[in-house]
Order: C-alpha cells, then structure tokens, then sequence
C-alpha cells in the first residue's frame, strides 16, 4: 500500500535517511523498531508529508505523495505526532470533530454522515460517555484515546502514530495497542506506528521494520525479525527470547549490551 523507493530524508543539511526502500503491506499492523536517532520518526515523518524527501518517492496506493493534495492525502491518511497538542478548552467532541475537516468544504457545516463518523468514532474509543470533559479533565490515556478518536473520525485507510504509549503506564499502554489492533482487525485499517518496546511491536504487529543508523536492517514478521543475530545488528544486544503466551510471537525475555572489544596491538 506505502512503497518507499530509494528516499533520501533529513533536516537541513543533515541526512538521517539515505537511499531507503521498504513497503508497508495494506491492511496491517506495521511497526518501526530501532535504537534512539535511527531514523524511526524521520521515516515516519517522511511517509506522513511532514518532511519532504531530498531524492527518491514515497507512493500511496501507486500515487506519489509529493504531487497529490494535501486535501486528498488528508482523505487517505490520519496521523498522530508523538507529542500532540490542542487549543485550550476543547472537549473530547470537540477535537474529535477536527477529524471531519478534510471532508468539509469551505466554511462547510458538518453533514449527517459527518456526525454519525464522530458518534462512531466517540463509541469505538470508549469516549462517548466522556465527549462534554474538557480535554485538560482527562488522564494521558485518555487523551491519547481522544487523538485516536480523531484519527478515527476521518475514517482514512491509513493510521499513523508516532509512539502513541510513551508516557503511559503499562495498563494504558495495552488498552490503545488493543484498540489499534481492533481497529485493524473490525475495520481493516493500515496501522503504521513508531514502538520503543520490542515486546509490544512483536505481540501486537504483523510486520516489523527493524532499522539502525538511517539503514534497513531487516523487515518481515515477528518471527522473522526478532531472531538472536537481527536484534545483535539492530540495538547491540545479546537477547535471551522466549514466546509471549498471549500472542505465540517472540519476545525479548532479558538482554545484555554486547561490548566490542578493540584489538591492542
């Protein structure tokens, strides 16, 4: 569904991708797994539209991203930043409804089919009892779930996230990867997300996209990727793994830092 041909992404004069080609397959779980400054949220970001590719395309469904409309990509593709904000004062109803826009036209009032997106969205995430609260009265989890909701309510093909379970604790951080998941599987949709835990990215994704220093490492299943000598490769780690008995994907039971040692002559 998402095929990156040979891209180049960075800042400035900085390059943290260089020539990199992956494709993320419809109708999945996709995560990005790697080392802090790999390039995980810089790929993330170029995919997104957020940073423009030096050289190379990035395609959805076969169309280059760079040439089609910011409105029509909005159509196509929701995403949630790994730290999102809202203007003070919006309930959950609110920002949910954000999610409407790029079906509205100019100055547009919201529709039947624009309402019933929202209420759907509202119910799917657990909010619709929550939907009057001011966004500033909710727990983190909560409001992580009001983003997704809104993510939601522009009823795209594609969901990506940037760390959506950083600052959460261990319950709520299962509760929005349950969620995706659900969504993946009721509503079919192409999840796309960054994960700093190894555990999670396994048991909870079909597709894995392991990278270290701006490179591919290696892509494929839980089962393909987090074998012994790709997690070596990826984070400079001697993992013990074992099987998660929710899931029968692999998991990193322990690990220990691999010290490379210099020759003295």
């Amino acid at each position: 569904m998402i095929d990156i041909d040979q891209v180049q992404v960075g800042y400035e004069d900085t390059i943290i991708i260089d020539k990199l080609s992956v494709s993320i397959p419809k109708n999945k779980i996709t995560t990005i797994i790697g080392p802090n400054g790999c390039g995980k949220s810089t790929l993330l970001k170029g995919i997104a539209r957020i940073l423009k590719p030096k050289t190379g395309g990035i395609y959805l469904d076969g169309k280059r991203i760079s040439q089609t409309s910011t409105q029509e990509i909005a159509k196509k593709m929701a995403i949630l930043p790994q730290s999102a904000e809202a203007p003070s004062g919006l309930t959950v109803r609110d920002l949910v409804t954000y999610g409407r826009f790029p079906h509205q036209p100019r100055f547009g009032k919201l529709k039947k089919v624009d309402i019933e997106a929202i209420d759907w969205a509202l119910e799917s995430t657990g909010l619709t009892d929550l939907e009057k609260r001011p966004l500033e009265a909710l727990s983190g989890g909560q409001r992580q779930r009001v983003w997704i909701a809104m993510a939601l309510a522009q009823d795209t093909e594609v969901v990506i996230l940037d760390e959506p379970t950083t600052y959460l604790d261990m319950s709520h951080q299962l509760d929005i990867l349950e969620l995706l998941e659900k969504l993946n599987r009721e509503q079919n949709k192409t999840v796309v997300m960054v994960l700093h835990d190894l555990n999670h990215a396994s048991r909870f994704s079909h597709h894995l996209i392991a990278m270290r220093d701006g490179e591919l490492i290696t892509q494929g299943s839980p089962h393909e990727v987090m074998a012994e000598e790709n997690l070596r490769k990826v984070f400079h780690i001697q993992p013990m793994l074992t099987v998660c008995p929710f899931s029968d994907k692999p998991i990193c039971l322990s690990y220990a830092n691999v010290v490379e040692k210099s020759v003295i002559s």
